[in-house]
């Protein structure tokens, strides 16, 4: 009966009918039980797409963890993980695949509870349409504020406002009005090209496939009816040529093919295009998608191309039109950030940026103000917090191939990680690059460093002592400079407490002030260093994250990371300055190794027990393996 050509035939004349649609990639969002996932349900289970053993186990897993009695409870479809079943939440984000006979669609079901804001993130970063749903008891809350404000950040332009529970408030329609105004009032700031109002009951069926009889009042269209109706397609294809470059492909000697994805654009035969950073142009000579051989790709498809001469180009390049070409140049941007990491960020902390394909690092400069999720209102800012939005401004270590977010996802939106423990910390949108970047260039000097160094007759350097209050630094610091000016080694000693009663006057000891610190502390070094003087110095540089960013600036000979250790009661019980009793009494707020943390370097270039050392064996070591 399989065989049967009739069947075979409708088979056929399905799966081209299916290779025909649209695809609608949407998702849900709302604050926690606004009944996302029992929508999702609902929607599959109206749809037609679930086979009959689905529905049936649905019905077994109603019994036994549904939370409707001897109802069908619909979020079981999607809420898949045992946690999520336990606690009645959605944790992870949950995709759907199903369709009717306008459109295909792809559903993310994303979490509602504020802790895993990053993991709505991920769903809506792909999406075009959102719904966002509202507990028609509770109104607008803060994390539909959130979400919406997310949406719209990830250039999510459609919405649907499912007005949720209709039938717990009695089908009232100044329910649903009221609500319907407090969120366009929210809302219409955002930039959202439309918003459609819906009454439902995702429980009961109310307004998801077709209009409800329980709210004769509303006119509008159903959930299904705007899904398949609404208008999201955007021209890629039109857009100007963004390739950027995943893969290097050599297979054997004598082939060599750019793999990647067209984010936007086209590509022919033929076609000159230019490979950025490089500039380098040539001409296309084969698109290759897996075994074919075309005469054209078009945006989205994953090809391999071929050059008609050699060029050099790497993974994280970018094939660009050389026409009617967007993608632009720079090292520094204005960009959205939303935070997804428990350790909050500073101006002046590092990270890895990817974007595209290419990772390289990066500092944010600075944080020009979040964003308050009630108001809308700019709030200076001196971090950025978990979940929090921000303006930022970033600065990488290179010149980096961009587009504008609202122009092109793919190359403008990024992430930040973590150098340590590669976490994802941040999820961003660039805006556009700073003016300045573009003003500002290297003035090249006939004496340079190397030029410094032979006059003195010995290499420049960073000595970084880092420890504890107490550990002995500035002790240290001073005895060697001592033994090296006997040396006729010119030096210089940049002193915590000294830096502060100058340079740094201006800042305190918050973490954020912290940073900045060490932040000038090492450009003032690079300075020096610059200047062909070995440079010592001898701050509590408490976090590793700001030690790697002081080594950054440097040649790999040119940071030695010496860690002074010594346990915290020896630090207090010595107390020259009488720090420690004054922290213990509350007199000096964030002291660290009292109320603020000192992070233990990992793979500091000398390991010095100062409570077990004495000065001199520490002076004769260092002297020994500190090459000059």
């Amino acid at each position: 009966m399989a065989n049967h050509p009739s069947a075979i035939t409708r088979v056929d004349h399905f799966l081209k009918e299916q290779a025909n649609l649209s695809t609608l990639h949407f998702i849900t969002c709302g604050s926690v039980d606004d009944g996302k996932s029992t929508l999702i349900g609902r929607l599959l289970f109206e749809a037609n797409a679930l086979f009959e053993d689905q529905v049936a186990a649905l019905r077994v897993d109603s019994d036994k963890n549904g939370t409707q009695g001897k109802q069908i409870d619909f979020a079981l479809l999607v809420d898949g993980l045992s946690a999520e079943r336990e606690q009645g939440i959605t944790i992870d984000v949950a995709y759907r695949y199903f369709s009717t006979k306008f459109r295909k669609f792809i559903v993310a079901d994303t979490p509602g509870h504020e802790q895993y804001t990053r993991n709505m993130v991920t769903g809506a970063s792909n999406a075009n349409a959102a719904i966002v749903l509202v507990d028609a008891r509770k109104g607008v809350l803060e994390q539909t504020r959130r979400h919406s404000i997310i949406c719209a950040t990830l250039g999510i332009k459609n919405i649907l406002l499912a007005v949720n529970k209709m039938d717990l408030v009695d089908y009232r329609r100044e329910t649903f009005d009221q609500i319907t105004s407090d969120y366009r009032s929210f809302a219409n700031h955002l930039g959202f090209t439309s918003i459609q109002p819906v009454p439902i009951s995702a429980l009961k069926g109310d307004n998801i496939i077709h209009r409800s009889r329980r709210t004769d009042w509303f006119q509008g269209m159903s959930v299904m009816r705007y899904l398949e109706t609404i208008d999201f397609r955007v021209d890629e294809a039109r857009k100007p040529l963004c390739m950027p470059v995943q893969w290097v492909n050599r297979p054997n000697p004598d082939f060599r093919g750019l793999s990647g994805t067209l984010e936007a654009g086209r590509l022919s035969i033929g076609q000159t295009v230019r490979v950025l950073p490089s500039g380098e142009c040539a001409n296309i000579k084969d698109i290759l998608l897996f075994k074919d051989r075309l005469n054209c790709a078009l945006s989205g498809q994953a090809i391999t191309i071929t050059l008609d001469r050699e060029v050099d180009v790497s993974r994280g390049d970018v094939i660009v039109s050389v026409v009617d070409g967007t993608t632009e140049m720079s090292d520094q941007f204005e960009a959205d950030l939303v935070w997804l990491d428990h350790q909050p960020g500073y101006a002046g902390r590092s990270y890895l940026l990817k974007i595209g394909t290419l990772t390289v690092g990066v500092q944010i400069t600075t944080i020009k103000y979040r964003l308050n999720i009630s108001t809308l209102e700019k709030l200076p800012a001196n971090n950025v917090e978990l979940n929090g939005f921000s303006v930022v401004t970033l600065k990488t270590d290179r010149d980096i191939p961009f587009e504008k977010y609202s122009e092109c996802r793919g190359l403008g939106g990024f992430i930040l990680i973590d150098h340590f423990n590669n976490q994802t910390v941040a999820a961003g949108m660039i805006k556009f690059a700073l003016r300045r970047a573009n003003n500002l260039h290297s003035q090249k000097m006939d004496i340079d460093k190397s030029a410094r160094q032979f006059l003195n007759g010995h290499k420049s350097k960073v000595i970084w002592f880092t420890g504890i209050s107490g550990s002995g630094k500035s002790t240290i610091a001073n005895a060697l400079e001592k033994e090296l000016h006997k040396k006729g080694i010119r030096t210089y000693v940049l002193d915590g407490d000294n830096i502060r009663q100058g340079l740094n006057k201006d800042l305190g000891f918050s973490e954020a002030d912290r940073v900045e610190n060490i932040r000038r502390v090492g450009e003032v070094a690079k300075l020096m260093v610059d200047a062909g003087i070995v440079v010592l110095a001898a701050f509590i540089s408490p976090f590793e994250s700001e030690r790697r960013m002081a080594r950054a600036l440097f040649a790999k000979d040119e940071f030695v990371e010496i860690f002074l250790d010594i346990p915290l009661a020896i630090a207090e019980s010595r107390d020259p300055k009488g720090l420690y009793k004054k922290a213990r009494i509350g007199e000096l707020p964030n002291f660290t190794g009292i109320d603020s943390p000192y992070e233990v370097p990992k793979n500091p270039d000398f390991h010095i027990l100062t409570d077990k050392e004495e000065l001199n064996a520490t002076l004769s070591s260092l002297l020994a393996k500190i090459i000059f």
